[in-house]
């Protein structure tokens, strides 16, 4: 995206100066790739962390390549610049003595590494927990895996869908009348990479303790299994498995997709009070307030169909406009059904400056998206952009292990270092 393209977002504003960063002084050294192991190191480095993300020679983080790619920047596509902000970028040969070399130096002067490589690919290396912590013994090491490293699945690769689909939770998804549907969200990536972010946060705050760093790990499969929620204990406590109900809630009513004049909205009545309000403040209905069977929960559950028919003629009547500052004044929960770029666009994403736009190191802006965590005391730090194939190799090289001009010309000119 060439300057200008994204003109409609601010640039970012800057962090107070001299503001303290959480994480401060902790370095991290970064061999994952793709999402689930990635974006968890991206949490760290928006707490300030030194986040040194190690890459092959050549072409790096596959997930470098996933569209759109601008033809600019041939190895920044729009979902790696999304996963790896705030990084720096080595590229290493991991196959060759020097590059191994390298990167236990790296880890001698790190509190956290972080892996999300196959079962047994950092054991080959020589760069396994085991391994690391007799270079470092105070080190957090996490490991990001499919299905664990240990036991009879430790062999199995594993991607964001085939946990929906094994966990149960795209059984949950979609209409009665056709297979469950999968998120096109990554969401089982981005949420085992919070939980990530989150175990070696814990790990770090046990160690100020203890003095002792420790063994993280985090598999997809289990915290796939944790995203279904409650339905896991509706299961265990009923014996039922749960049922698809499309964009309709099975524990209460109303809820659901709803077609005003103009535009699609939801709503979710959560409680018997929501519903009054709604029926009395909102829709102006005797009918509806008054009857003593839509006043309870499982009484509007047993005439869904009917209640339903009934919001969805009010509600045809007039445009999102007309309905939207009733509801809020009448505290419904309530939204329009929004695409992913009118989200970004929105009243509510502009009063929060989700979206700005940051430089990137080859010119022109990039659009970066605000961390949902605000902290008051220690403001996440101000965004650069993911980082280019190698882009700090000699900055990482002389300034944290200390090699001079000499030995690193020497490291380019064996293939070690690119």
């Amino acid at each position: 995206m060439q300057a200008g393209s994204l003109d409609e977002f601010p640039p970012l504003r800057p962090r107070p100066p001299g503001a303290p960063k959480a994480l401060e002084g902790i370095r991290v050294i970064d061999f994952a790739h793709f999402i689930a192991g990635a974006y968890a190191t991206t949490l760290l480095a928006d707490l300030g962390a030194d986040v040194i993300k190690v890459e092959a020679p050549g072409r790096g983080d596959e997930f470098r390549y996933y569209p759109p790619v601008p033809p600019e920047w041939p190895d920044s596509g729009a979902p790696y610049l999304w996963t790896n902000r705030n990084k720096r970028s080595i590229a290493i040969d991991l196959k060759t003595e020097q590059g191994l070399e390298l990167a236990r130096a790296l880890i001698a002067c790190a509190d956290v590494v972080v892996e999300n490589f196959s079962t047994g690919v950092m054991a080959r290396f020589g760069l396994d927990y085991e391994a690391c912590r007799r270079i470092k013994p105070d080190l957090v090491y996490c490991s990001v895996s499919a299905y664990g490293r240990e036991g009879e699945f430790a062999d199995r690769l594993g991607f964001d869908p085939i946990a929906q689909a094994e966990s149960g939770f795209l059984s949950m998804n979609g209409y009665p009348d056709r297979q469950g549907v999968r998120t096109l969200s990554p969401i089982m990536d981005i949420s085992t990479a919070t939980m990530a972010s989150h175990a070696i946060l814990g790990a770090l705050f046990a160690r100020e303790r203890s003095g002792e760093g420790q063994l993280v790990e985090v598999a997809l499969f289990d915290h796939a299994v944790l995203m279904n929620g409650y339905a896991t204990y509706q299961h265990l406590l009923s014996g039922r498995e749960t049922q698809r109900h499309g964009n309709v809630s099975p524990d209460t009513c109303p809820s659901g997709v709803f077609m005003s004049q103009d535009k699609p909205f939801y709503i979710n009545i959560g409680n018997d009070r929501i519903f009054h309000r709604l029926a009395a403040q909102v829709l102006e209905s005797e009918s509806m307030s008054s009857d003593p069977v839509l006043a309870t929960r499982n009484g509007r559950m047993g005439r869904r169909d009917e209640l339903f028919a009934r919001l969805n003629e009010r509600f045809a009547a007039h445009p999102w406009s007309y309905w939207q500052p009733r509801m809020r004044a009448a505290a419904i929960p309530c939204g329009e059904v929004r695409t992913v770029g009118a989200a970004l666009r929105s009243p509510e994403a502009r009063a929060r400056e989700l979206m700005t736009r940051i430089p990137h190191p080859r010119g022109g802006w990039v659009p970066n998206l605000a961390s949902s965590a605000r902290y008051s005391g220690t403001p996440v730090v101000d965004a650069t952009a993911a980082p280019t194939l190698g882009e700090h190799t000699d900055e990482v090289l002389a300034g944290v292990l200390g090699l001079d001009a000499e030995r690193i010309a020497a490291l380019h000119g064996s293939g070690a270092v690119a």
